[in-house]
């Protein structure tokens, strides 16, 4: 006669049944451990989003403030532009602000990806702003400089009447270097813009002044090379594709700048570019 299945398997019969009172347990050490691993997961994930909210709005704003600084070439006060463009930003870097809060005591790292576009998009406009200022570029220690935050309202230790001292109500936020230089790669796209606007606007000087720019930034890049983060290198194409039409336009201006009338040349100019580069989709 057949014995019926698992008998006569007392190990077999004992693990089923430790299994079953392990799912229908939820007191049991097993359930425990993974429902903290379940709220640690799903706190990570809400901040992850909460993160990439924030970036959306920083990336938002910093464009808004690019569109704005390229009105200084067609307008009779610059000055003007450019400390609006200066309130844009201090609303911008509030925003930066939230992502140092949210990353308060976190390795910045395990949420990088979430605020790294909207870091590099203010790097972007903040380096604008100072190039068309100073006509230089801004170094990460100056932008991470204007990135320290106070906490908002008074604190008190937990369980302690005594009041927080005032080092742990002070935020930082520290642009990475890659966020740095991939602000700066794009950066380039927009100095390329401005000097198209520089030539339909009649400006012979700025066109040369931005390609002695350009060359100096392209240089630099290229002491990275293939050893910086692999972000980096992809947009070196696009630099050199920027440097080129400056310097196509500069070209333009030399040779042919006396035959052509002021208000035509942004018209010979983008018609130039359009054929050294008809695949080019949107910087």
């Amino acid at each position: 006669m057949n014995k019926r299945e698992g008998e006569g398997c007392p190990h077999k019969n004992s693990d089923a049944a430790q299994d079953r009172d392990a799912g229908s347990n939820p007191s049991s050490p097993v359930i425990t451990a993974f429902k903290v691993f379940q709220q640690e997961l799903d706190t990570k994930h809400d901040k992850y989003e909460r993160l990439v909210k924030i970036s959306r709005d920083v990336t938002i704003e910093s464009k808004r403030t690019i569109f704005l600084l390229h009105r200084v070439t067609s307008v009779p006060d610059a000055e003007q532009v450019l400390n609006e463009a200066d309130v844009k930003l201090d609303g911008v870097r509030q925003k930066i602000g939230q992502i140092a809060e949210e990353l308060r005591g976190e390795d910045i790292y395990q949420f990088h990806r979430a605020f790294t576009p909207g870091i590099q998009e203010y790097v972007e406009a903040v380096s604008f702003l100072h190039y068309i200022r100073h006509r230089s570029l801004i170094s990460l220690e100056q932008i991470n400089a204007r990135l320290v935050f106070m906490r908002n309202g008074k604190m008190e230790a937990q369980g302690s009447a005594e009041a927080v001292p005032l080092a742990a109500q002070v935020l930082t936020f520290q642009v990475t270097p890659s966020d740095y230089l991939l602000g700066v790669a794009d950066l380039t796209g927009e100095l390329m813009r401005m000097c198209i606007s520089s030539v339909g606007n009649g400006d012979i000087d700025t066109p040369f002044q931005l390609s002695q720019f350009l060359r100096q930034i392209h240089d630099g890049f290229s002491y990275i090379g293939n050893t910086g983060p692999y972000e980096v290198s992809k947009k070196l194409h696009t630099l050199r594709q920027s440097l080129g039409k400056v310097e196509d336009a500069c070209y333009t201006l030399r040779v042919r700048g006396s035959e052509i009338p002021k208000h035509m040349l942004a018209d010979v100019f983008t018609s130039r570019t359009t054929v050294i580069d008809p695949e080019e989709g949107v910087v």
